[in-house]
């Protein structure tokens, strides 16, 4: 139906008008939300875009829509990275400059940061293909249900998860502010997987199921680490303000070291924790405190605590 602010159709218009005053008047409150400077802003949509583009770059075989081969593989991935590079100099220069003009003390950007940044995002892409090649083939070869490495790319929500975060933590080490958050929430929104772009993840990262899954900003996993849903590695609570204090730890998430294999459930938080490498961390463990390598950590229902188990478990083949 085609209308406008009086026509017949509209019942109630004048309360709406009245709504929408009422919706204006509110901006004029001082308000952390109001910014009313949107287009100096990143755009989501066009950053979920960019990133749409990046993904078939990356696992173009199981994107595209035509028959590939050695003639026109260059001229697809050019169709995918040419839009992607154009969305990403356009908001990482607006999120550059946004920084600048509203954070006290941050630097005007030069004028070419922006390019660079995304060149040296486009230049890591094959470096970053053999990495999620790993993660693929862990969750092939870790998960009996998998049928084949196709259907690891095609079907595994988790795999989505970790191709949005290994971008992002590229953006993220080159201190692109709110971009690499924006890529790594939207798959959260898609696969219920929350990974913090600041993360340092190693290889072979497996993440069976998913959903639930919180790796906080300054988590380090090692290698070979495989994670079931529901598994939080988080912080201890503090105030935003104690956070910050001088002689405060910058690692405020846990250490996961190689091997490490951590069930539905479990809750890993602190900066001084560490779980050794070879580890089996049980279901629904409650973990603030490091644990030696090759430990067997479960909860025991009857006590409501955790049992360490020393044991020596086979590690995972590459």
């Amino acid at each position: 139906m085609n209308w406008h602010p009086n026509s017949p159709e509209l019942r109630g218009h004048d309360a709406l008008e009245k709504s929408i005053d009422q919706l204006v008047e509110s901006y004029g409150d001082n308000k952390d939300i109001n910014n009313l400077e949107s287009a100096a802003l990143p755009n989501k949509r066009a950053v979920t875009e960019a990133f749409s583009h990046l993904k078939p770059a990356i696992y173009l075989g199981f994107y595209s829509t035509r028959s590939l081969n050695r003639t026109n593989l260059r001229q697809t991935i050019a169709e995918h990275l040419y839009p992607a590079y154009e969305i990403l100099v356009q908001q990482i220069h607006r999120v550059l400059r946004y920084e600048k003009d509203n954070r006290p003390g941050s630097e005007a950007p030069p004028p070419a940061a922006a390019e660079d940044i995304v060149l040296k995002l486009f230049n890591a892409l094959p470096a970053l293909r053999e990495k999620l090649n790993g993660d693929v083939v862990a969750a092939y070869q870790d998960d009996p249900a998998a049928q084949s490495v196709e259907e690891v790319v095609f079907s595994y929500p988790a795999l989505d998860a970790i191709t949005a975060y290994r971008v992002a933590h590229i953006l993220h080490q080159e201190k692109v502010p709110m971009i690499p958050r924006i890529i790594t929430e939207f798959a959260h929104s898609e696969a219920g997987i929350d990974i913090h772009p600041g993360a340092e993840i190693g290889e072979r990262l497996f993440i069976d199921h998913g959903t639930g899954v919180v790796i906080g900003e300054t988590s380090v996993i090692g290698n070979n680490v495989k994670i079931y849903q529901g598994v939080t590695l988080g912080a201890l609570s503090l105030p935003r303000g104690d956070a910050k204090k001088p002689g405060t730890a910058k690692q405020r998430h846990p250490t996961i070291e190689d091997d490490v294999t951590i069930y539905s459930g479990a809750t890993i938080l602190g900066g001084d924790t560490t779980i050794g490498r070879g580890s089996v961390i049980g279901g629904n463990v409650w973990l603030v405190h490091s644990v030696p390598p090759n430990s067997k950590i479960i909860y025991e229902p009857s006590t409501g605590a955790n049992a360490d188990v020393q044991k020596t478990p086979q590690p995972r083949s590459n």
